[in-house]
């Protein structure tokens, strides 16, 4: 977090900055539309490529890692904890956020920078999904390739709910975010993680609190999960044969079956336009070609 005396120094950078842009920004005004947009979040990035405005973003958060070529744009920091000063160095005139970015030091000076921002709301759902879509797709001003894309994927996404609605014995996962120190950091509810195990037709092992929080060695092996899940590409390096001869986890059917899977990170919480993908894989790993689902 900044102190306040800290604030200062960087409200003025920003201001200075803004000022030197105002050229650029008049001269975008005249246009209908922006010409040089930061995408701060992962699956908003994703949206902005599918509907084909890539050639408009001149930069993003470290979050924003698809398409392969999003990469190859300035990196101005992971989506939490913002510098004020590398979102406007670049001389956007246009910053498209998603919900939740921040911190709240930097989200005060971008809001007082006088370039447009457009927030993105968030969910883990259908209907977050699609409107997340259909938000992007207006600050964009591609509203109809908008429509035609959150319509696809809102298919694909009732068909993924019509697969997991017809799951007879579903299979209790336990998403661990961390397993640093030899302490199980796990997924409760209104997490991403618990919005892509639903999906999937699974059920999350930890429903008695929300958001992300350390297990004690006896709620993990109370958990009791089938398949332990893992995110691939995060700040968690320990290796899935630790996590597997954790003492707790090994006491538990997805321990004892060694059974331990990894996704990448934006793909399986992301909540974009592949989530549909990501919970037909994450089926697939817990049910297979198991006869488990009605017809």
């Amino acid at each position: 977090m900044f102190s306040l005396p800290a604030l200062r120094p960087v409200a003025l950078v920003a201001a200075l900055l803004v000022s030197a842009l105002s050229s650029v920004h008049a001269a975008s005004a005249q246009s209908d539309e922006a010409q040089r947009i930061v995408v701060i979040g992962g699956s908003v990035t994703e949206i902005a490529y599918a509907l084909g405005a890539q050639d408009r973003l001149v930069a993003r958060d470290s979050t924003s890692l698809y398409p392969a070529e999003a990469a190859e744009l300035p990196d101005i920091g992971y989506i939490r904890q913002l510098s004020p000063e590398g979102v406007l160095s670049v001389n956007p005139d246009m910053i498209i956020a998603l919900e939740g970015y921040g911190p709240p030091e930097a989200v005060s000076v971008i809001q007082q920078s006088g370039i447009p921002l457009v927030e993105i709301p968030d969910g883990i759902d259908r209907p977050a999904i699609v409107e997340k879509i259909r938000a992007t797709a207006k600050a964009l001003g591609r509203v109809e390739a908008g429509e035609r894309l959150a319509q696809t994927v809102e298919a694909k996404l009732e068909a993924a709910e019509a697969a997991a609605a017809s799951v007879k014995d579903k299979k209790k996962v336990l998403f661990v975010l961390s397993a640093a120190g030899g302490r199980i950091m796990a997924a409760g509810r209104g997490t991403h993680a618990d919005g892509i195990i639903t999906l999937a037709g699974g059920v999350n092992a930890i429903s008695d609190f929300e958001g992300y929080k350390p297990l004690s060695n006896e709620a993990v092996i109370d958990a009791a999960p089938d398949l332990i899940l893992r995110m691939r590409g995060g700040g968690d390096h320990s290796k899935d044969e630790e996590v597997l001869h954790h003492p707790a986890i090994a006491l538990t059917p997805a321990g004892k079956a060694g059974a331990i899977r990894g996704m990448d990170g934006l793909y399986l919480l992301g909540f974009g336009p592949r989530t549909a993908d990501a919970a037909a894989d994450l089926a697939a790993m817990l049910y297979g070609g198991d006869d488990n689902q009605g017809n």
